[in-house]
């Protein structure tokens, strides 16, 4: 007979307790702690021990000498889409498991059909579906328009069900549509509990390893924008994505969060179509379609996102406060280093904000991360303060610094080289990022402390 205990786990961090509590010690969040029923199998039960027994994929291990390790590279299957091969590092690697997650309507499940569509077609896959039924995903394949005669698709939601579909498969690439509905007959909790959701993960992840299958893992995501389920969740896969995007907008953005085979900090931008999915090669050309006029507040920043450099607009509105306390709101950039950044300006170049609301917007839906935005933000703001717009053919980035300084970035060169691919004549850049050599074509301002940018401006 089965033997139960009950304990109290959090889903945000995945931290156990041994009685409820309101608040995560470890994680800090609120009403994340929920009853987890454990079961401990016993030994005689010989069907538990025959099922477990189909996907635990223990191997003897052998200790060896660390430089006896062949480095040989895995081969990689390229997926069709050259930003998704960018955001995996390479191409699809065997073996792998990437857990995709983003919000309802996305595109997960129709980036993911048109991936194994492409697949199929030298490798054997299988599509698992647990949210939807058959005749919907063969809707989906025929709005696509894609080549489905090849895709083997079973409509289930049982672990063990599926781990025995898939060793008479033998597939090579499997997709599980999605994680939080899957659930282990062993565990009587309910499907998207805490114990369902580690434990289904860990054994799709076993099957992955023990028999060398690529697996995708859709994943849903909580009101906040981050993977729902257990932190255990994105430790043990091996890759973990999310797709972003608004709902009114046609542009998503693939950002890698977890990656043990290539770069954490890779981006893929692709565009919403009839037809599905559509890989954007040159993001920085949609995302500069700007107006022919000169406007006050625009000004166009380089951001590094991966391996490569992104032309972003940014955009800043400075008006007089009707209220007593003046607004401050950004979309696409840090609020809090906005605070600070109109701090440094007050105190270092003598323009008081304290009766003007300030809005900041990123054109395109990009959210940026990096320091880089600093100077182009104060640009912008400066811009609309004053009523004078900045050239449209000048770029502009660089770091600022509690004391007003201007403090160089990573790859200043490679941002202006691609600045002056897409027909930028100016670059005003921190004095450290000036290429040793010129570059024909567009002319730089080294900028050393804030001051001299409002001179120039």
């Amino acid at each position: 007979m089965a033997k139960s205990s009950v304990s109290y786990v959090c889903s945000s961090c995945g931290a156990t307790f041994g009685k409820w509590q309101g608040k995560c010690p470890d994680c800090g969040e609120w009403n994340t702690i929920s009853e987890v029923v454990n079961e401990n199998i016993a030994m005689k039960d010989s069907r538990a021990i025959n099922r477990l027994a189909g996907f635990a994929g223990t191997t003897s291990a052998e200790v060896v000498n660390l430089d006896s390790v062949s480095l040989e590279q895995m081969p990689r299957m390229h997926s069709g889409f050259g930003e998704l091969d960018r955001v995996l590092g390479g191409g699809v690697v065997p073996g792998a498991v990437v857990l995709i997650g983003g919000n309802p309507g996305a595109g997960k499940s129709t980036l993911l059909l048109q991936m194994i569509s492409v697949l199929s077609r030298n490798y054997k896959v299988l599509y698992v579906t647990g949210e939807e039924s058959l005749q919907q995903v063969a809707l989906r394949a025929k709005r696509l328009e894609i080549d489905a005669s090849r895709i083997r698709i079973v409509a289930e939601t049982s672990v063990e069900r599926i781990i025995h579909l898939a060793e008479q498969e033998k597939p090579t690439i499997m997709v599980i549509d999605s994680i939080q509905v899957m659930h282990m007959e062993l565990i009587s909790s309910a499907p998207g509990s805490v114990s369902q959701v580690r434990e289904s993960a860990a054994a799709f992840t076993q099957y992955a390893k023990r028999m060398g299958v690529s697996t995708f893992m859709v994943g849903h995501v909580t009101k906040e924008g981050s993977l729902a389920g257990p932190k255990i969740l994105e430790h043990c896969v091996d890759c973990s994505v999310l797709l972003e995007g608004d709902s009114d907008s046609r542009f998503r953005t693939l950002r890698c969060q977890k990656n043990r085979f290539g770069a954490v900090n890779e981006i893929g931008i692709f565009a919403m179509v009839e037809h599905g999915m559509r890989e954007v090669s040159n993001p920085s050309a949609i995302f500069l379609n700007r107006s022919e006029l000169e406007t006050t507040g625009s000004v166009v920043m380089v951001i590094w996102e991966g391996s490569r450099p992104l032309l972003v607009e940014l955009q800043a509105l400075v008006d007089t406060t009707q209220y007593g306390n003046p607004r401050r709101l950004t979309i696409g950039t840090e609020p809090n280093r906005m605070a600070m950044l109109l701090a440094v300006l007050h105190r270092h170049g003598g323009v008081s904000m304290g009766d003007q609301d300030v809005f900041v917007n990123v054109v395109g839906g990009v959210k940026v991360e990096e320091t880089s935005a600093d100077l182009p933000l104060m640009v912008a703001i400066i811009s609309s303060y004053r009523n004078k717009p900045i050239p449209k053919d000048t770029i502009v980035f660089g770091e600022i610094g509690l004391s007003g300084e201007i403090r160089p970035v990573n790859n200043g060169t490679e941002r202006i080289i691609e600045a002056q691919k897409h027909g930028f004549r100016q670059a005003i850049v921190p004095k450290d990022n000036v290429p040793r050599k010129p570059i024909e074509g567009i002319k730089v301002f080294p900028a050393s402390t804030l001051s001299e940018v409002l001179d120039w401006i």
